[in-house]
C-alpha cells in the first residue's frame, strides 16, 4: 500500500475504450430505429 499514489493512473486508454463503446451503442440504436421505420413504411 505504500507505493500507491492518488490520481496517478493514466486512464486515456480507458476513456478511449469507453468512447468507442458509447459510439457503438449509439450506432446500434440508430440502426434499430431505421429498421423500425423501414418496417413501418412497408407495412410489415
Amino acid at each position: 500500500m505504500a507505493g500507491q499514489n492518488r490520481g496517478g493512473m493514466d486512464i486515456t486508454e480507458h476513456k478511449r475504450t469507453f468512447e468507442g463503446f458509447v459510439r457503438a451503442i449509439i450506432n446500434a440504436v440508430v440502426i434499430v430505429f431505421l429498421v423500425l421505420i423501414f418496417l413501418a413504411l412497408v407495412n410489415a
